[in-house]
């Protein structure tokens, strides 16, 4: 079986973020970046699926700029066979990563692509819904558990009301949630073979893609710093300020 997983470059979730001035962007001076967790949790399952099978070919796609090859090194040293990175100097919005994605699929024909439901950076949480409309694939999304068998794939997705089981035949699209799985570190001897495993770049303009964003980000802005909470001599004075400042009884 050949498995997709589209990862994506952002911020390490401890690394501390700073707003730029003008409300353009984040400062990017000494961020480090990682593979999306989400992501990481696709590439896993990914892996897994393939050792299961005992055969496969697990294909990591990434849409960015020259730099993005640290985190697709990372992903082969994980144990993905092979890596394209799609090169794209200027950010894309979630239908131009979809589209960009269906025509990898169309070109690589996986039976499977496995993504992470949302990236923690812009947390969109559709492109892999999108995609699946885009292919007409049927899609799964936060999955928490995949078996797959004779050419079906069963998935137990997390609802608002529980857990819910879908059935359905490849080729489909998965997005993955947490509780899916633990992903592996890279091992030594893993990092040492990424090095020579394919690593494929394609010019994103000869796609023959309209890429016109469809949505732009404005501005943006940090949250603001939470007051200090204040003691209260009594339980009279308590309900009083739950009552008239609080207003929640």
């Amino acid at each position: 079986m050949k498995i997709l997983v589209p990862i994506k470059r952002v911020p390490d979730p401890a690394t501390t973020i700073r707003v730029l001035p003008d409300g353009s962007g984040i400062a990017t001076d000494n961020i480090k970046w990682v593979i999306n967790p989400f992501d990481e949790i696709a590439l896993e399952e990914a892996l897994r699926i393939k050792e299961r099978q005992g055969a496969g070919d697990v294909v990591l796609v990434s849409i960015g700029q020259q730099s993005w090859q640290e985190q697709l090194r990372t992903g082969l040293a994980m144990g993905a066979d092979r890596a394209i990175l799609v090169k794209a100097e200027q950010p894309v919005d979630t239908f131009a990563v979809a589209r960009i994605l269906a025509k990898i699929v169309a070109d690589e024909k996986p039976e499977l692509v496995i993504i992470g439901k949302q990236a923690i950076d812009d947390d969109s949480n559709q492109v892999g819904q999108i995609l699946a409309e885009l292919l007409g694939w049927p899609q799964a999304t936060f999955a928490s558990k995949i078996e797959i068998a004779d050419g079906r794939c069963t998935v137990i997705r997390e609802a608002d009301g529980g857990l819910e089981t879908v059935a359905f035949t490849l080729p489909a699209v998965i997005t993955t949630d947490l509780r899916l799985n633990e992903p592996r570190y890279a091992s030594l001897p893993g990092i040492m073979k990424a090095r020579k495993k394919p690593l494929k770049e394609i010019a994103v303009d000869t796609l023959g893609l309209d890429l016109h964003p469809r949505v732009k980000i404005k501005a943006m802005k940090a949250p603001q710093k939470r007051q200090a909470g204040r003691k209260l001599s009594s339980v009279q004075e308590l309900v009083q300020a739950l009552h008239t400042e609080a207003k929640v009884i």
